[in-house]
């Protein structure tokens, strides 16, 4: 009790004035600058990795990058551990430029068990490859090339090999591109 006496006495004896240090108010040159960023943050939420962040446009939308592959087209990886091999592209990510090609570009991955008495795994998953890093694969003529754009007399654009000529957006490869995606994802619905 006495103690808190003396606290409460010492208080009330501390006065603070407009005149004293203690009552004053820092001025303005005190204080740092707030800087405001020009960047937005996404408000989608993508499966990236904490360090990762994607570019946005002034509303909040991510930045998708025009790339010259599809899913479906053969290519040759031309940089890297796996340059020299050819796949088909399974799947593009447009928000960082890169693709994951069927076959290549293989990582260990340690899954952990799920259930209790099951053990854990270790698994083999192909890893995304930057798109700058492959180029187009004709099989015909097992030549690498550049994508050109033209278009044909029924006014379709297509992409087509500079090297060879061979269109590559017929409509054979593209029916084939989606009969295989549909049955994979039967095989995952069943499994």
């Amino acid at each position: 009790m006495t103690t808190m006496a003396a606290l409460q006495s010492s208080f009330t004896s501390l006065s603070l004035s407009a005149n004293s240090f203690l009552g004053q108010r820092f001025s303005p040159s005190f204080y740092p600058p707030l800087v405001k960023s020009t960047k937005k943050p996404c408000s989608i939420v993508a499966k990236l990795k904490r360090w990762e962040r994607k570019e946005c446009k002034p509303n909040s939308l991510p930045v998708l990058h025009k790339m010259h592959v599809k899913v479906g087209d053969t290519v040759k990886v031309i940089s890297g551990n796996d340059k020299g091999k050819t796949g088909e592209v399974a799947r593009v990510i447009k928000h960082n430029s890169t693709i994951v090609i069927k076959e290549i570009n293989l990582k260990t991955k340690h899954v952990k068990s799920k259930e209790e008495g099951e053990p854990g795994q270790i698994i083999r998953i192909e890893a995304p490859i930057h798109s700058s890093n492959v180029m187009l694969y004709s099989k015909e003529q097992n030549v690498v090339s550049r994508v050109g754009h033209k278009t044909l007399e029924n006014g379709k654009r297509v992409r087509y090999l500079i090297k060879t000529g061979e269109i590559i957006d017929s409509a054979e490869n593209w029916k084939r591109a989606v009969k295989e995606k549909a049955n994979t994802a039967e095989v995952a619905a069943t499994s």
